[in-house]
């Protein structure tokens, strides 16, 4: 079973309510169905962005998963390249995006899922895997750059206290540790190809 479900709300209490009763929903759906894999999409960096309500519910998805007697596996995956512009107005403030110069490596959201795919055919991890773009860079700058390939005229300011939906972030917080799976595509490639698409 996979699970890339997501909540249609952030205020906090909702999200929680969401991803502990929908988990806890599925599980007795699985153990009911009798299956042996449940694999579930989650984010880079949850375990360390506890001042996000969000994090903190995916947090409790988490653990539901792992406390459960079904085998599983957890995909952490960094931000979608397909996110790149509700991230920045998220650090909107008027006609500039405050973003912190921490370490940011996004990815397709294509390379997620194939990412997932490979591992739901494959035996329960039993624990989590992590995968990430190919690129890693300063999150203000990886902003500035890629606003302006969108023609977004704001200017993206360098601010070590800009808070990523309400968490700040340290150096490290929003990419996995070594060992990581990393993807192929460049922004600017997936760019390119979703504007011609288009």
């Amino acid at each position: 079973m996979i699970d890339v479900s997501n909540s249609p709300s952030w205020e906090d209490a909702a999200v929680m309510e969401f991803f502990t009763t929908s988990t806890r929903n599925l599980l007795a759906a699985e153990a009911a169905a009798g299956v042996s894999h449940h694999v579930a999409l989650s984010v880079v960096g949850t375990e360390r962005l506890s001042e996000n309500g969000y994090f903190r519910a995916k947090n409790a998805q988490e653990k539901l998963i792992a406390e459960s007697s079904i085998p599983f596996s957890l995909v952490h995956a960094t931000q979608f390249f397909e996110f790149v512009q509700g991230i920045a107005d998220g650090g909107a403030d008027g006609d500039k995006v405050r973003m912190a110069p921490v370490l940011f490596q996004p990815m397709a959201g294509d390379e997620v899922a194939q990412a997932v795919g490979r591992v739901a055919v494959g035996s329960p991890l039993n624990g989590r895997v992590e995968v990430a773009g190919p690129g890693r860079l300063r999150m203000d700058e990886f902003f500035r750059t890629a606003l302006a390939a969108l023609g977004d005229p704001r200017e993206v300011v360098t601010d070590p206290h800009a808070r990523y939906f309400g968490s700040e972030l340290s150096e490290r917080s929003p990419v996995p540790d070594d060992g990581a799976v990393l993807g192929e595509i460049r922004y600017v490639d997936w760019l390119g190809r979703t504007k011609s698409a288009r």
